[in-house]
C-alpha cells in the first residue's frame, strides 16, 4: 500500500488501520476509527537546556552519570499541603512536586472549578493556569465567584494552545503548580494532525512531562471523557502521567466524588467527597452522615453496610425491592452494582440459603 494512502486511527487507543472498520480490533471500541492523512515524519527533539536538572549536563559541562540511591539529594519539601483533607487524602498526603497528574470528568462536573480553587488552597504559591478553552476574562469571572485571587495574588493566567509557547511561559514563570485546561486543546505546530488527535495529545503530554520533571513543579492536566466514561485520547496518556483522577457525580446533584485510580506517590482508589455550592466546592468531612441522612429507621428492603474505599471506611445504604413476576424470566436490574455479580449473589442465596427467586 502506498505511504500516501489515508489511514484510519482509533481515537480511543491509537490503533492504525488501512481501512475503516466499525469496531477497533485492538481495544474493541465501536465507531472510534477516524480518517487521518499521512503525517510528515517528525524527528524527536531533545528538550533544550533550561536549568541544571535531569536533562542538562553537569556543572563541568560533562554528561550526567548514574547516581547511587544514597547520593540523590532530597532538598526542599516534597509535597504541597492544601489544608483540604479530602484533596490531600486523594493525592496521597499532599500534591507531590514534580508529579504529572491527569484529572478527568464529564462536562460541567466541576474540573475547572476545582483547579481554579487551588489558588485559594495554596496561598503564597505561584500557580500558572493555562486555559485553552476559555479567555482569561472568563477565568477571572469564575475566580471572582469562587473567592480566588485579589491584590498581590500569585495566580497567573495564560490563554494559549501551542504547547511550545506553554513550555516557554512555564520556564519563565517557574510556577509551583502548572494547570493545563485542557490537554485535548494543545498542539505541536510541527504535527499536521488537528488538536485532540491521538498524536497531538501524546506528544503534548510528553512535552509537559519532560517540563514537569525538569522544573520540579506539580502539573495538572484536565482531560475530557467519552460517552462511556473513559478518558478521551490514547490509552498511553494514562501510562505517561503519575496520577490519574476521576471527578464523578451527577450535574443535577450537589455532591461530587474525586477518585484516584492510579497514584505513584500514594494509595490508589482513595476518594474525596465535595459538595458543589454557589461559592464553589466544599469538602465533606463525614460522607457517611450525608449518605444516610434521608434513611428512615425500620424501613423494609433497606440495610446499611460498611464499604472500604481505599483506606477509608464509608457507611452506605443498600435498597432492594422484590415483587412477584408474571413472566417466565423475571427482569432484574441494579443501579451502582454489577449485574453479573447480582446474578451470582442470587444463585448463592438459592443454593445455600434455600431462598427461591425464580418468580421474583
Amino acid at each position: 500500500m502506498s505511504n500516501d494512502a489515508p489511514r484510519f486511527v482509533c481515537q480511543n487507543c491509537g490503533h492504525v488501520a488501512h481501512k475503516w472498520m466499525g469496531k477497533c480490533p485492538e481495544c474493541g471500541a465501536w465507531n472510534s476509527l477516524a480518517e487521518r492523512q499521512p503525517e510528515t515524519e517528525v524527528k524527536a527533539r531533545v528538550p533544550q537546556k533550561r536549568r541544571e536538572g535531569a536533562f542538562s549536563p553537569g556543572e563541568d559541562g560533562s554528561a550526567r552519570r548514574p547516581q547511587r540511591l544514597s547520593e540523590v539529594e532530597m532538598s526542599g519539601e516534597t509535597r504541597l499541603k492544601t489544608g483540604v483533607a479530602e484533596l490531600d487524602r486523594v493525592m496521597g498526603g499532599g500534591i507531590t512536586r514534580g508529579a504529572l497528574s491527569l484529572i478527568a470528568g464529564a462536562p460541567g462536573i466541576g474540573k475547572s472549578t476545582l483547579m481554579t480553587e487551588l489558588g485559594k488552597y495554596l496561598p503564597g504559591r505561584k500557580l500558572l493556569y493555562v486555559t485553552g478553552e476559555e479567555s482569561v476574562r472568563q477565568v477571572k469571572l469564575r475566580a471572582g465567584r469562587l473567592g480566588v485571587g485579589g491584590e498581590g495574588d500569585d495566580l497567573l493566567l495564560f490563554a494559549e494552545t501551542n504547547v511550545e509557547a506553554v513550555a516557554d511561559a512555564a520556564d519563565e514563570a517557574d510556577p509551583d503548580v502548572l494547570i493545563v485546561d485542557s490537554i485535548q486543546t494543545l498542539f505541536r505546530p510541527d504535527l499536521e494532525s488537528a488538536p485532540g488527535s491521538v498524536s497531538q495529545v501524546r506528544e503534548s503530554a510528553a512535552t509537559l512531562r519532560r517540563l514537569t520533571k525538569e522544573l520540579e513543579c506539580a502539573t495538572f492536566l484536565v482531560g475530557h471523557v467519552t460517552k462511556k466514561g473513559a478518558i478521551a485520547g490514547p490509552r498511553v496518556l494514562e501510562h505517561m502521567v503519575d496520577t490519574v483522577l476521576y471527578f464523578e457525580g451527577d450535574r443535577h446533584h450537589a455532591y461530587r466524588i474525586l477518585r484516584t485510580v492510579k497514584n505513584r506517590f500514594g494509595a490508589a482508589h482513595e476518594i474525596g467527597v465535595f459538595e458543589m455550592r454557589e461559592g464553589g466546592l466544599r469538602p465533606v468531612e463525614n460522607p457517611s452522615e450525608i449518605f444516610l441522612a434521608e434513611r428512615g429507621y425500620g424501613v423494609s428492603g433497606s440495610t446499611v453496610v460498611c464499604s472500604l474505599e481505599g483506606t477509608r471506611p464509608i457507611l452506605v445504604e443498600i435498597q432492594a425491592l422484590a415483587s412477584d413476576s408474571r413472566y417466565s424470566t423475571p427482569e432484574r436490574t441494579a443501579t451502582g452494582f454489577a449485574q453479573r455479580r447480582l446474578q451470582m449473589l442470587l444463585a448463592v442465596l438459592e443454593k445455600r440459603a434455600g431462598l427461591s427467586f425464580s418468580d421474583h
